[in-house]
């Protein structure tokens, strides 16, 4: 081969194949990114799922009650502990999900979990523990369910 040939396919190489290696890396990158968050999106709702149990290994505490109820000592400090589990998976949830400005994509996720907290938030023995659940948590979070506080309130009314 002669020196012009070389040169001709390094041209080509240049021109061609490092823009297309670019670009592949590019997607690559992104697709990774798109599996990481739905893994974390499928270890949340994992959690949840374990969160139902518990609270379903637990009747007597009422959990899913729309109307306040009135427990003795040891079922308030269970559903307590309980509702410290929820709001700690939740601003997990929060943390790792939410985004000011989301992709399709991220909203249809988030949307899910913001279902829930919206769920949880109208419960009133779970808004009356609040804000002791919400002591020391990350600011943007606590703002975030005073928001679905206000929201939950709205929907019994």
């Amino acid at each position: 081969m002669s020196i012009e040939t070389w040169e001709l396919m390094s041209y080509v190489v240049t021109v061609i194949g490092l823009p297309l290696a670019i670009f592949v890396f590019i997607f690559e990158q992104h697709k990774e990114r798109e599996n990481e968050e739905e893994e974390v999106y499928q270890l949340l709702s994992d959690n949840y799922q374990d969160f139902l149990k518990v609270a379903l290994e637990n009747p007597d505490l009422r959990l899913f009650s729309v109307e306040s109820t009135t427990l003795n000592d040891e079922q308030q400090e269970r559903q307590l502990i309980i509702f410290a589990m929820l709001t700690s998976l939740f601003e997990r949830a929060y943390l790792l999900l939410y985004e000011d400005d989301m992709a399709p994509k991220q909203a249809r996720r988030w949307n899910s979990w913001e279902d829930y907290i919206l769920e949880w938030c109208a419960k009133p023995n779970f808004r009356e523990a609040l804000p002791k659940l919400l002591r020391g948590e990350d600011p943007s979070f606590v703002r975030y369910v005073e928001m679905m506080v206000a929201a939950g309130k709205a929907l019994q009314s």
